[in-house]
């Protein structure tokens, strides 16, 4: 019997029923609180749920803070670079084979760019666990290899009862992110100002958005997956820090085989309004003289970036200036990639690639100068990454963007927008407002 292929309306639905199913069940596992600390990390169809840590890595402005099974809790102080510092700290884990998730906050970049005077002395760079528990989600259905009875048997019983939980798990709250009490608008055209000086080309300026009241993180992350399509999700609670986000793009992605990419995104507009408006928008981004040139100097950017951790003459485009459409937006994408020089490896590429040129600006260095100086509030997790990894060599880091976030009883919204010498404080002040779209109107009021 030959049986037709599925229609493309048809596996689209497919995949919306299986997003919507694996992050509800995510989201209960990480809501029930009885698995410790957690990652939930979505790439290509697959949900990780990573908890119970077995090990931990914790680096500061001046400290690696390392617990591991063998040796316990220890602290060393490091300087140079952070790469360097955390390969060290994995390799005295005492562990054959591993793999971790976790983060890096936007402050990792400052050691590589000279700019560690502007970091607090308390500043956690980066978090990453191993965890005991890895389970997954996907469309065979729920895995976890070397789960004992009593816990597999939890996560069926959680996952059982997890679209009811999300369907009990409280209002989406409205959310105003049309203030601006603290000048985005005039800081977009001090910048403006300063890339017409000469001081740097681009420069991708963001502003916070408080939320006033407590979040249920996880029932966000449940909710929002519907309302978007990223490129990659996440949900997680590491020592005080919890976020849930729907990345629109990868910062870095080695494969432990050879191959380094990244994915660069510059150029946006609305998305989602209806099918005529989002085909104007689409046609009017592919022919903005602005827009194309920002995402070629981006693509330029990256390019040179991927060089210099690639093998001779492997660096190319593979993809330049499609449409790509991300939640609440949409924008220009392209792909650049190369054969990773052994003698780099995947944590060096993550130093020279980190922070996104997309979320920082060009040339990086002056940008990143710029964002401590012109920004009121530290970035944090924001425009940092989200990472998966492990002792073969594979790398993903995903970029901390369409998040919410939430730490010491309070709760924000980011959004940025990228300023080159064409552009105009109340469009840039739009755009922000476009991709808080992605997350704002999912935001759920924690019941407890």
């Amino acid at each position: 019997m030959v049986v037709a292929p599925a229609s493309p309306a048809a596996e689209t639905h497919s995949n919306d029923d299986l997003a919507a199913r694996a992050a509800a069940v995510c989201g209960a596992w990480a809501r029930s609180g009885e698995f410790g600390d957690h990652v939930v990390y979505e790439r290509d169809g697959r949900w990780a749920f990573a908890a119970r840590p077995q090990a931990r890595v914790v680096l500061t402005k001046d400290r690696v803070i390392v617990d591991a099974p063998a040796d316990g809790r220890r602290e060393v102080d490091w300087e140079g670079e952070p790469a360097a510092a955390l390969k060290r700290a994995f390799d005295s884990l005492g562990l054959p084979r591993w793999r971790l998730y976790g983060w890096v906050g936007f402050d990792y970049c400052a050691p590589h760019h000279g700019l560690l005077g502007h970091v607090p002395d308390d500043v956690v760079m980066a978090h990453f666990i191993v965890p005991g528990l890895e389970a997954f989600v996907d469309a065979d259905g729920i895995s976890a290899h070397g789960a004992d009875e009593a816990t597999l048997a939890r996560l069926h019983e959680l996952a059982d009862t997890a679209v009811a939980d999300d369907a009990a798990s409280g209002d989406e709250e409205s959310i105003d992110v049309s203030a601006d009490p603290d000048d985005y608008r005039g800081r977009v055209a001090t910048a403006v100002r300063e890339i017409n000086e000469g001081r740097y080309q681009k420069v991708i300026l963001s502003r916070a958005v408080d939320i006033g009241f407590d979040v249920d993180i996880p029932a966000t992350y449940v909710r929002g997956r519907k309302g978007n399509n990223p490129a990659r999700s996440y949900l997680l609670h590491l020592g005080g820090l919890a976020a849930a986000g729907f990345s629109p793009e990868l910062v870095v992605a080695a494969d432990g085989l050879g191959s380094v990419v990244t994915e660069p995104l510059a150029g946006t507009r609305a998305f989602g309004r209806s099918a005529e408006v989002d085909a104007a928008a689409r046609a009017e981004l592919l022919s903005d003289e602005k827009e194309i040139a920002e995402h070629a100097m981006s693509v330029r950017a990256c390019f040179s970036e991927i060089e210099s951790v690639a093998l001779s003459g492997t660096t190319a485009v593979d993809e330049f200036m499609v449409v790509r459409e991300r939640g609440s937006v949409q924008h220009l994408a392209s792909t650049v990639s190369g054969r990773l020089d052994p003698d780099a490896g995947p944590w060096r590429a993550l130093g020279v690639l980190f922070p996104s040129i997309t979320a920082s600006g060009i040339p990086k260095a002056p940008a990143l100068e710029a964002i401590y100086r012109l920004e009121t509030r530290r970035r944090e997790l924001y425009s940092g990454a989200v990472l998966v990894a492990d002792s073969s060599g594979e790398l993903e880091a995903t970029l901390a963007l369409r998040t919410v976030f939430a730490e010491g009883g309070r709760a924000w919204l980011r959004a940025g927008a990228g300023i080159v010498g064409q552009s105009r404080p109340e469009r840039e002040f739009e755009e922000t407002c476009e991709k808080l779209g992605s997350v704002a109107p999912y935001v759920v009021r924690s019941a407890r």
